[in-house]
């Protein structure tokens, strides 16, 4: 008998964004990326960098990439600029309110270009 196994290939596109230069540390930017909005944080002064939907859903307004980036007990987070809540870095979870989440977007940093993936 023989079995075969089924491969799912995944294949990633990336999108360059910008010079990670172009993003002061603990800010933001935002890049139409495949037709979305993304918000793109640099997290200090090295070349951390994470991706999340620029829709915050509280105020229904494409703004988190002007929010303020901090963290909270340890969790790297951004807080929108309208009404305030936060939403962590990495994971997309509101911090104020457990049910919301919002996407995250995969980014990299390579020769000191941001890259956003899309698949």
């Amino acid at each position: 008998m023989v079995q075969s196994l089924q491969v799912s290939e995944i294949v990633t596109t990336w999108v360059d964004v910008c010079s990670l230069d172009a993003i002061a540390p603990y800010t933001g930017v935002c890049a139409l990326v495949a037709g979305q909005q993304v918000a793109v944080f640099r997290a200090g002064n090295g070349d951390e960098v994470y991706g999340l939907s620029n829709y915050d859903p509280f105020s229904k307004a494409f703004v988190l990439s002007r929010g303020l980036v901090g963290d909270r007990n340890g969790t790297l987070k951004v807080a929108s600029p309208i009404y305030k809540q936060n939403f962590s870095l990495a994971t997309g979870q509101c911090l104020d309110d457990e049910t919301v989440t919002i996407p995250t977007f995969t980014v990299r940093v390579v020769a000191s270009r941001v890259q956003v993936a899309i698949t």
